[in-house]
């Protein structure tokens, strides 16, 4: 995967550890996935743009993200849309 993944989040979200984790499951299949934590917290528009929607994984200079809940199959099809 060229492009960068980010993974807005913010400390204390559960629902964010277990986004993590199904990142991590796809990157057990998927060795080149990385991701980038943003801890929306930081940043007042971030907060405006993704605070009732974490956890959010958003391929950068990509319009569409992908707000919860998701799972594996569907952070796939997320991926391979973005890489096509």
């Amino acid at each position: 995967m060229a492009e960068q993944l980010m993974f807005y989040t913010t400390a204390g979200c559960h629902l964010c550890e277990q986004a993590e984790e199904i990142l991590r499951r796809v990157a057990a299949e998927q060795p080149a996935l990385r991701w980038i934590p943003v801890d929306i917290s930081d940043d007042p528009a971030l907060v405006d743009a993704y605070g009732l929607r974490i956890p959010v994984i958003k391929v950068a200079d990509r319009a569409q993200d992908l707000g919860w809940p998701f799972d594996e199959a569907t952070v796939k099809a997320y991926l391979s849309q973005a890489q096509g």
